[in-house]
C-alpha cells in the first residue's frame, strides 16, 4: 500500500524520482504521501531530523486563541503533548501577555518523517512553528491561510537587527512564556531576536538560555519539546546549559561575519581526480536510514473513525482573473 501512495506522489514530483529503477523511493515521498495518523499510542522514534511518529494528534484548524496556517501542507500533526502545549501557550499568552492568539505553522506530517519540502527537522512530532504575526480578530478563510505572509521582525536594511516598531514587548512576553514551560527543550529564534531579548528583557531571565539563535526564524519561532515519557525510541538532543543565558560569546559569534560568510571553494586537486566508484546506495534519505520502527509506522492502520480535527479541508483555488479586454487594434502600415 505504501508503494502505491508513493508512486502517486512521485508522478507529481519528477525531480525526486530515483536515478535508477532499482533504487528505493525517497523517504520523504513515502511519508509525504500519508494523509492520516496511525491508530496506535503516541510514540516518537529517532531524532528530530531523522525519525517518525505513531499515534499523532492533529491540532484543530481553529481554536479560541489560535488558527492553523498553510492547511494544504497537512502538517498539523504532533505528539499529543505538543498539541496540548500549543493550545496552552495560546490561552496563557492571550490571558497574561496581551497576545491575541497564535497563528500556527508547521508541526509534523500525519506520521512524521522527512517532509516533501522545507524542514529537515519536524519529523517526530515534537517541533512546532509559531508565527510572530499575531492572530487577527476574525477567522481567516482557507484561502487566506495559504496566501497571507508572515511579517519579518528585522529591519529592512540588510542587517541582523530587529525593527523595534515590529518586534514589541508583547513579542518578548510571548517568547518567554513559551520558554517557561518545563516540557520545552529549546526555542529557535533569529540571532537579531536573541540580541533584542538579551538587551531588553527585564523580567525573569531564568529561561532566556532556551532561546537559541539560528539561521532564519525571523518570521516565526520554533518550539522544540523534550522527548516525551512513553517514547523510549526517541533520541534526546544535548541539553541546553541553563547556567549560561546565551548572551555572551555564542551570540557574539552569530552576530559576526563568520556564520554568514560563503564557504570557500575547495582548492583544485594536485593530481587528476580518480573516477568515483559507482554509489552503492542513493544519495537521498531512504526508509532504511530511519529507525526500524518507522517502517511499521508507515504500514500501520489509520483510526477507524478519524476525529474531525484530523481531516484536512479542500482549499479553494483562487478565482481566475478575467481576461483583459483587447485594446485598440493598430491600423496595418500601408505596403510600400
Amino acid at each position: 500500500m505504501r508503494w502505491i501512495k508513493a508512486f502517486a506522489v512521485l508522478m507529481g514530483l519528477m525531480t525526486a524520482v530515483p536515478a535508477f529503477a532499482e533504487d528505493p523511493p525517497p523517504a520523504k515521498i513515502l511519508f509525504g504521501s500519508e494523509t492520516t495518523p496511525t491508530a496506535s499510542k503516541p510514540q516518537s522514534y529517532g531524532f528530530y531530523n531523522k525519525g517518525c511518529i505513531g499515534g499523532a494528534e492533529a491540532l484543530p484548524i481553529d481554536g479560541p486563541t489560535w488558527q492553523a496556517m498553510r492547511l494544504s501542507r497537512n502538517r498539523r500533526f504532533g505528539h499529543p503533548d505538543t498539541i496540548a502545549l500549543i493550545e496552552k501557550l495560546s490561552r496563557d499568552a492571550a490571558q497574561y501577555d496581551g497576545w491575541p492568539g497564535l497563528l500556527v505553522g508547521d508541526i509534523s506530517q500525519p506520521r512524521g518523517g522527512p517532509m516533501l519540502s522545507g524542514h529537515a527537522s519536524h519529523q517526530v512530532g515534537l517541533d512546532a512553528d509559531i508565527w510572530l504575526t499575531p492572530m487577527p480578530n476574525r477567522t481567516l478563510s482557507l484561502r487566506e491561510r495559504e496566501d497571507i505572509s508572515a511579517v519579518s521582525m528585522l529591519k529592512n536594511d540588510g542587517t541582523l537587527f530587529v525593527d523595534k516598531t515590529k518586534f514589541t514587548p508583547a513579542h518578548e512576553r510571548l517568547l518567554m512564556r513559551a520558554a517557561s514551560y518545563p516540557e520545552v527543550q529549546r526555542i529557535f529564534v533569529h540571532p537579531g531576536i536573541k540580541k533584542a531579548m538579551c538587551e531588553d528583557w527585564k523580567g525573569d531571565r531564568t529561561n532566556l538560555a532556551k532561546l537559541r539563535p539560528y539561521y532564519g526564524h525571523y518570521y516565526h519561532f520554533h518550539i522544540r519539546l523534550f522527548c516525551r515519557p512513553g517514547s523510549p525510541g526517541c533520541t534526546a538532543q544535548n541539553a541546553v546549559d541553563m547556567k549560561d543565558d546565551g548572551c555572551g560569546a555564542n551570540l557574539a559569534w552569530w552576530l559576526s561575519d563568520e556564520p554568514w560568510r560563503p564557504a570557500k571553494p575547495a582548492p583544485p586537486p594536485k593530481e587528476p581526480a580518480k573516477p568515483k566508484p559507482k554509489p552503492t546506495r542513493p544519495s537521498y534519505t531512504i526508509l532504511s536510514d530511519l529507525p526500524k520502527a518507522c517502517a511499521a509506522v508507515l504500514d500501520a492502520a489509520a483510526p477507524a473513525n478519524l476525529p474531525a480535527a484530523a481531516l484536512t479541508p479542500k482549499i479553494p483555488l483562487p478565482p481566475l482573473a478575467p481576461w483583459p479586454e483587447i485594446g485598440p487594434v493598430p491600423t496595418p502600415r500601408p505596403a510600400g
